[in-house]
This record gives structure tokens, sequence and C-alpha cells, in this order.
């Protein structure tokens, strides 16, 4: 029976109450939290990971290099894991789905690729201007779980039969290795079931015996057919998030109130749940997986989709109170008192949930790619910063990221080598020849990695939850997709937009230095004679983000530069539709490494700015409406995200009256074409314990990114990213804390 290591710890009369058990699993996974912090921790999302030792994996390879490509050795290697996987099993829980790997990971790092089919020109283009091209990157779109709440795996596993009669044999490697990998889920899952009635019989807890029970029923159930029931659509889920996890760490999980609302309304009906029992089954599903969620929003006649299971899901998020992703759609029907309830949770949990999404200028930007309001309206926040339609877009969201700030520091050296007049206007316009280079070789990457993922990395599992791929007999990647709507992402705007207009203002029109005294500034990383006193003159410049300022004047030109060169994309590779966005995910320090000092007197290899927001620190009054109308201005307006990150001390909402004034400024903020909006209330004296003891507050959840963390998981860089965003906006508590 593998992980099941709780049985009996309890008396046998011993009775529990929903918060009781919620309680006693938060503090088993925080236990575990501290546990995975010691092997080192993860800069990403949480995952719902458990650390174990009865179950290592080793990858049977079909290459010499030690790596598999392609269906057939993928199909194998994960139905063998399946097979060996143990149950994990915590007989407090209402559900069992708990991963211990990724497949996609336990390939050699350098060696995912497949050889065959290399890029050497085009990675020589990457390499100069640092861009993460996303070849080999997978899972960054979202499946349409309905499809398996209507069909379960055996009515997936019948279609995948049908299907293959109807095909040549051109399509036989999909259908018999999608066959294979169906054929195995359900054998797992009816495993499961098994070892659930055994370990009951086991169970000298009464409560808990029963429990058990019902999980070997629920589980046998779905093993392969549709759910029917609220616990059984949860049951369901959770096995979909493990079972996608495990073979290369899944993908989002969809609006997930309209999608249990049919099973709750139905259950309530026949009086077969409470809400009670409601909460408790979705605390037990967020404490699952970290996975994201949409709740609220529109559905496709505008009418707002919050209903009584939209309120439970924000209920059940307080109660278990972990890394949570749960996003709220803003529109101006939105229920008030659930925009009101969603805040006043942000400001009481003070975990960085939930976050705010646009529907007007999400649905507004994507109808610019051609696309019908309808459809706008479907597509759901589905990860750290990306929207998707379930079931219909294959989009490599979040895995492409140009380096716009290695860009730059192109650019500039080639100014000084080449121009006998340098000044901003000539830069910008070799920035410009710079960043089409970078621009088209993204593009050319992305068509590279569409035309030979299947031989290298095919999606056997969301391949089964795309409207309409089944019946076509091919990999996503490979015409399975109904839209193909590539994202594109930008870093690091801040530190370009600011060193334009260090250029401008210091150089071009105060003439405090010429370009030779700033680029040997440069090349002494500011600590040559007079460095010191030169970056601060350049830091002083006028920055992004403080309201109609040369900074400010930049980041737009750079936004609209970006903008048209993707979307020019579409022009050379048609059928494709390129949406460019600003983001950086957690290659905000990584990508900073790549880049020397530059003239805003960011020094060599510091961090690049976090998303479309400006650099932290010029303003100590937060500037919130300045800086939130600078990331609007340059928003690309095409259905993708440009986030916008605040840090809030806790102190600024302690009423009613303060929460109503956070919820206006949410929708004002929205209203003013802002796409994504992620908001963390820490205190900063807390913040700065925890640096220096991560687990004296093991439990204590930041807002990265666009996902959530506990904050003892991330490695000492990344809490120090956190602590230096958060302790930028509160100068004079982190002074009376340091004077202590």
């Amino acid at each position: 029976m593998g992980e099941i290591q709780f049985l009996n710890q309890y008396p046998a009369d011993k009775r529990f109450t929903y918060d009781e058990r919620i309680s006693l699993l938060r503090n088993r996974k925080i236990e575990q939290t501290v546990e995975k912090s010691k092997n080192g921790g993860a800069d990403e999302d949480d995952y719902g990971l458990i650390k174990q030792d009865v179950f290592h994996y080793k990858l049977k390879p079909n290459h010499e290099n030690g790596s598999i490509y392609g269906y057939e050795a993928w199909a194998d290697n994960y139905c063998s894991i399946l097979k060996e996987h143990p149950l994990y099993l915590d007989p407090l829980d209402a559900f069992v789905g708990k991963g211990f790997l990724f497949l996609e990971r336990l390939r050699p790092a350098d060696k995912k690729w497949n050889p065959e089919y290399a890029y050497p020109e085009l990675q020589k283009i990457f390499d100069k201007y640092n861009i993460i091209s996303g070849i080999d990157n997978c899972h960054h779109f979202t499946p349409d779980l309905q499809i398996g709440f209507e069909l379960g795996w055996g009515g997936i596993l019948k279609k995948l039969k049908e299907q293959k009669e109807l095909h040549d044999a051109t399509h036989y490697a999909f259908y018999d290795n999608e066959i294979k990998v169906v054929e195995a889920i359900i054998a797992f899952l009816e495993r499961v079931s098994q070892e659930l009635f055994d370990a009951s019989k086991l169970e000298c807890n009464y409560e808990l015996k029963q429990n058990l029970i019902e999980m070997a029923r629920i589980n046998k159930n779905v093993a392969a057919n549709p759910p029917k029931t609220f616990r059984e659509a949860i049951q369901w889920m959770c096995w979909f998030s493990m079972l996608s996890r495990t073979y290369n760490r899944g993908s989002a999980g969809g609006q997930l109130d309209e999608m249990l609302r049919p099973y709750y309304e139905n259950d309530i009906q026949n009086s077969i749940l409470t809400d009670d029992e409601a909460v408790f089954y979705l605390a037990c599903l967020f404490l699952q997986d970290s996975r994201y969620f949409q709740l609220g929003g529109p559905d496709i006649a505008g009418n707002d989709m919050t209903s009584k299971i939209s309120y439970l899901c924000l209920d059940a998020a307080d109660k278990i109170n972990i890394a949570c992703n749960l996003t709220i759609r803003v529109h101006d029907k939105l229920d008030k008192d659930f925009f009101k309830k969603s805040v006043a949770y942000l400001f009481k949990n003070k975990q960085g949930w939930p976050r705010y999404s646009s529907d007007s200028a999400l649905a507004e930007g994507f109808m610019k790619c051609g696309y019908s309001l309808e459809l706008a309206r479907k597509r759901v926040a589905a990860g750290c910063h990306w929207m998707c339609i379930p079931g219909m877009e294959y989009t490599m969201n979040d895995t492409v990221k140009i380096n716009l700030a290695k860009v730059f520091e192109v650019s500039y050296y080639e100014m000084i080598n080449t121009s006998d007049n340098p000044s901003a206007e000539t830069l910008f316009k070799i920035y410009g020849k710079h960043l089409k280079a970078a621009v088209d070789a993204t593009g050319n990457g992305i068509m590279h990695h569409l035309k030979y993922q299947t031989k290298s990395q095919p999606e056997l599992i969301l391949n089964l939850f795309q409207h309409g791929l089944i019946e076509k007999g091919v990999n996503i990647t490979d015409g399975g997709a109904n839209f193909y709507n590539m994202c594109v992402d930008g870093s690091g705007i801040a530190v370009v937009a600011d060193s334009f207009s260090a250029c401008e203002q210091r150089i071009d029109i105060e003439r405090k230095l010429s370009y030779q005294e700033l680029t040997a500034h440069m090349l002494s990383n500011f600590e040559d004679k007079d460095g010191e006193y030169i970056r601060q003159l350049l830091q002083h410049s006028e920055r992004y983000g403080g309201g109609d300022t040369l900074g400010d004047q930049w980041a737009k030109r750079i936004s609209q530069l970006y903008t048209s060169l993707v979307r020019d994309l579409n022009n050379q590779h048609k059928g494709i539709n390129f949406i460019p966005g600003f983001f950086s995910w957690s290659n905000t320090i990584g990508l900073g490494k790549t880049v020397s000092a530059t003239p805003n007197g960011r020094k060599s290899g510091t961090p690049i700015n976090h998303g479309a927001n400006p650099l932290g620190g010029f303003r100590k009054d937060g500037a919130v409406s300045s800086m939130c109308n600078a990331i609007a201005a340059i928003q690309p307006g095409y259905g993708n995200c440009a986030p916008v990150q605040l840090e809030f001390d806790p102190g600024i909402v302690n009423d009613d009256e303060g929460i109503c004034k956070m919820v206006d400024m949410i929708k004002t903020i929205m209203d003013t074409g802002n796409t994504l909006l992620n908001i963390n209330i820490i205190d900063a004296e807390k913040i700065l314990e925890a640096d220096k003891d991560p687990l004296k507050y093991p439990d204590l959840v930041v807002r990265v990114t666009g996902f959530t963390a506990f904050f003892a998981m991330l490695s000492p860089d990344f809490r120090k990213l956190v602590v230096d965003r958060v302790t930028a906006v509160n100068g004079n508590k982190i002074k009376e804390f340091k004077e202590r």
C-alpha cells in the first residue's frame, strides 16, 4: 500500500467536524512543506507533490543519449509509472490523487529536445538576445475538463477505439499509444479503489473507516465512468490533476464554479449534499493541488456566472488557506457582494489570493485578433498570467520570453561602436532593428516547435480533452487544436524604458555627461571614480511608472514597437496567430544575470523588472495610481496580459469601509485598461523575519508572480526578490524594524 501511513491515528470512537478535519489536513500540509523546503524547495507552483522515499522511477530511454522521444517511449514510460505508483492516502481527506514525480523531469536536463531536429542557427540568435524560445515546452494550454465529466475515462477509451477504425495506418501511432495510456489509467484507478477497500479494513476509527469505504466506492465509479455527484466530480478532477501532472506537470483547471455548479445543484435538490460538506470537499480540492481556477465573470451572453458555488469556493479557500490560485473575472455585472467578499478574504488571510482579471480589456483585445465576443468570454484565466479557451486553443502561454533588456544591451554597444552622433533616437532605430531580429527568430522557433514537437514530446494526456482532436487523430501541435494563438512575452520593459529615458534626459537634453563617459561607467559596473554618483544621477531620471514621464513615454514607444513586430509574425506564418504580452514569470532573476550594467543605473547581473511593473523603490509613496496607469498604457491589447503586481501593507484596510474602497480601486484599475492584477498583502516586519528564518512562518504564502508559493519553499534569491518588492513600498516600517 505504499504511502498509506496515516491509518489508526485516532481512537475508534473519535468523531470529527469538517473544520477539525480541514485543520488537521492543513497542519499536515505545512509539515510536508517544511520537509520539502529542507530539500531545497522550488521557485514555482506548489503542485501538491508529496515528498516520499518509497517510489523512485528509472527512465527507460529510447535514445542513446538517455532520453525519450515520440509517442511510444512516452506512453511506455508513463504506463510503467502508473503500474508502479503507490497510493498516497490520508483517511481524513475526502479524496485521493497525490503524485510523487513528473515524467517530464526525469529526462536528462540537456537532452530534452529530439537531437534529430536541432536548430543551431536559431540557437545562435536565441543566445545573442537571451531568448527563451519555448521549444520543447509543454502543456501551457487549457484542457476542457467537461469532456472528462461527460465521457469518463471509459468513454474516452471507447471514442479512441471507434475513431481508430475510421482512420488509416498513418494515424495508428497516435491512437495506439493514446489507447495504451487510457487503459493504464483505468487499471490504475481500479487498483486504487481496491487498495482503498483494503485500507478501510485496517482503520479502527469508525468515522474514518466509513470515509475510506465511501472513497473506495467513488473511485470504483470514476475509474471508467463519468462522475455523477459533486464528490465524484471533484475526485475525478483530483485524479486528472495528478495524472496530468505525472506526465508533464499538466495544466490549468478552468471555470471552477460553472464546472461544479450542475453537480452541486443536483445533489442539493436530491438532499445528498450540504453546504458544509461542499465546502469541505472544495477545501480538499485546493489542498490537493494549487491548480489555477477562475470564478465569476460573464457567460457568452454577458450575464454574471456568480452562483452559490462561487461563494462556497471562496469559503473553502479561506478555511484551508494555503497556496491557492483563484482568479476573479471582473466585469460590470459582477455580483457586488461576491466581489467584496473576495477582497475581504484577500486582506483577512494575506496569502496573495484571489487575484483579478479584467473581462473588458481581455475580451476587447482578443476580438482584435479576429474572434467573436462569445469566444473571447470563453477564454478563462488559466495560468500565471495567461488566458485560454478550454479545449480549443494551443497557446504556448508563458513559455516564450524575449529579453528586451538584452536586446537593448546589444543595440547600445552597436551604437557606441558605430555611430558618430549617438543619441536616444539613434539608439531607438538600432534597437528596432535588433528587436525585429529577435522577434522574427522567436516566431521561427515557435514554428519549429510546432513542426517537430510530436517527435519530441507529444501531449498524450491533454490531447484527450480538446474538442475535435480525437476525431482528427493527431497530436495537438500537428493540427489537433481549433486555434493556434501563440503567446510571445517581452521581459524587461522597465529596464529598457528607464535606460532610454536616462540617456535622453541626462545626455541629450541636460548634457550632464557624454555617451563615452556613460559607457565607461557601465563597463566598470559603476564602481569606478564617481561611478556611484553617476549611477544615482541615472536612477533619478524620469522613470517609467512616475506619471507621464519620459520613462512612461519611452515605455509606450517600446510597447507599440514590440506589439507591431509580434503581430507582423502573422504575415510571415499564415494560419498562426501571434499574441504579444509582457511578463517575466520566475525568469526575472535569470534574465537579469545575462545583462550587463544598463544606462538606468542598474548594475550588471541584477534582476530585470518584474513583468510589466516599473522597477521598484524609486517612489516611496507606492504611487499606485501612476504605476497602474503606466502599465495600462503599455498593454499590447490583443487579449494577453501585462499584469500589475501590487504590494500592500495589511494596515491600509482594517474595516468595512476600507474593503469597499479597495473594491473600488480594483474595479478602477481594471476599467482603465489593465488585464490582470496580483496583490500581496504582507506585513513588512513579518517578511523580514521570515527572510531571516523561513521556517519561523512555514505557512506564509506570497504571490511571487502569477503564482502563489510558500515563502519557505523559495530559493534565497527569490525570497530576496519578494522581500525587495514588499519593502520597497514600506520604507519607513523597514527602517524602524532595522533600528530595533
